[in-house]
């Protein structure tokens, strides 16, 4: 059967974005130029899969821009990536620093103004950069942040950051596997009950496959920030 979205609606779903606000900026303008013209009748909906923050310089411009400049006339959902999750569990856990940090944590610090290569750091670690993070995340960030949530579905289809666990009922995944979830995931033929739509894992381009669709571009060494764009039973895509 031919996976299909609600009539009269027109989906967009935006990859991850890690901290690239110029290709989010970019994609969020050909997506409103690519959703002109459509009768007033038909409901316009941006999902972004998560993965915002880390390893790209701009993660606090990249959350300043889905919260301030948001898609106008559009239905917005934000679903939560693992980096998002590091970035919470830092606010609670300065010993998650370290781990952080190798999944490109330092970018996200930075764009908020903790200098790890300040002496305070040397002598303090990593609690005085908990400390620094919680002075300089904005109270709309954070907000932000806490209110993403892990799946959306919209007809035929289920958006996740990561993916399902096979042999799992949609409706009873755990919170791990879908910010986390890769191999189990990626080599299941199994149809889940919906189409999952996924990033996460990066790809040299868009795949799609009989049960997934994945549109992780590595937007923030790549340049290519992806979107799917799913109207009754078609898709296409929209690239930076």
């Amino acid at each position: 059967m031919q996976a299909k979205v609600p009539a009269n609606s027109r989906v967009y779903a935006v990859g991850d974005i890690h901290g690239r606000v110029d290709l989010l900026r970019t994609l969020n303008s050909r997506i409103v130029a690519d959703a002109e013209g459509i009768g007033d009748d038909r409901e316009n909906i941006v999902i972004y899969l998560g993965d915002y923050v880390d390893r790209g310089d701009q993660s606090r411009e990249v959350i300043s821009t889905l919260i301030d400049d948001p898609l106008a006339g559009f239905s917005r959902i934000h679903l939560s990536g693992n980096h998002e999750r590091y970035l919470l569990q830092f606010l609670k856990d300065p010993e998650v620093g370290p781990s952080w940090l190798f999944n490109g944590g330092d970018a996200t610090l930075r764009s908020y103004g903790v200098d790890l290569e300040d002496p305070a750091f040397g002598r303090e670690g990593w609690p005085w950069a908990q400390q620094r993070l919680i002075d300089g995340l904005p109270a709309p960030h954070l907000a932000f942040l806490r209110d993403l949530i892990l799946q959306h579905v919209e007809g035929d289809y289920m958006f996740v950051h990561a993916g399902v666990r096979p042999g799992v009922a949609l409706d009873r995944q755990d919170e791990t596997d879908l910010l986390w979830i890769r191999d189990d995931f990626l080599r299941s033929t199994e149809q889940f009950g919906k189409m999952i739509v996924h990033g996460h894992t990066v790809t040299a381009d868009v795949e799609v496959h009989l049960n997934r669709i994945g549109i992780d571009t590595g937007a923030y060494i790549s340049d290519t920030l992806s979107c799917l764009v799913l109207e009754g039973g078609s898709k296409r895509f929209i690239q930076t």
